[in-house]
């Protein structure tokens, strides 16, 4: 399968604001817990956590709030907010479902890398009908890592059978796909409004860039 004349033999998707549009609730859900505590968090703080893994946020609350909690009970508090979104709600964008399939159809491998618990994923996804279409299902909290270092793309290609130049990643956040670009992968951009200021980054950095999946079908 080609896209845009380039080959794919393999492909990793990201989940928030790529295949599933969650990332505005992802953006809030920090100063909702701290507004939780009767605690009244920065204006920008959705956006200082957004590179972040569900620990390093726990980090930051804890030097940055003075917060008397474990970066576990910190994690807790905020999964109770966002879980029922991934186990209840949380939905594809336009057009994502019936991309998988497509490729899918087509035999193209497939594996997931996102920063979020991969247990919020995996309940997301298997309530969506699609969990058995990737061969892995891996998280940057889970594996102590996060999207600025290539190692969860290189863990996801080992589950793939496929070398970095015919895989393509599939990402809506500049920092991961800088990370990804680096390492010799194929990039999709797609375009998310959390990410508005970023965009052109983004175009620059894909060698596709796209604003809904119905663009790919």
């Amino acid at each position: 399968m080609k896209i845009n004349g380039h080959e794919m033999k393999a492909a990793i998707f990201d989940v928030d604001g790529t295949l599933l549009d969650t990332m505005g609730e992802w953006h809030d859900v920090g100063a909702r817990y701290l507004m939780s505590l009767g605690i009244e968090p920065e204006p920008n703080l959705g956006d200082i956590l957004f590179t972040m893994t569900s620990i390093t946020s726990a980090e930051y609350m804890i030097e940055n709030y003075g917060l008397d909690k474990s970066v576990e009970e910190i994690q807790r508090g905020i999964n109770s907010i966002v879980e029922n979104m991934y186990f209840n709600y949380a939905d594809f964008r336009p057009g994502a479902r019936e991309y998988l399939e497509k490729l899918r159809a087509e035999g193209i491998p497939m594996a997931i890398t996102t920063s979020t618990d991969g247990y919020c994923v995996r309940a997301a996804l298997e309530r969506l009908g699609c969990l058995d279409y990737f061969q892995a299902v891996l998280s940057c909290a889970d594996l102590k890592t996060s999207k600025k270092k290539p190692d969860i793309f290189f863990t996801a290609l080992e589950s793939l059978g496929a070398q970095p130049e015919d895989t393509w990643v599939f990402e809506d956040g500049l920092y991961a796909i800088e990370t990804a670009k680096a390492a010799g992968f194929r990039i999709l951009g797609i375009y998310d409004n959390q990410s508005e200021a970023d965009q052109p980054a983004i175009k620059t950095n894909s060698d596709v860039y796209i604003n809904e999946f119905t663009e790919l079908l």
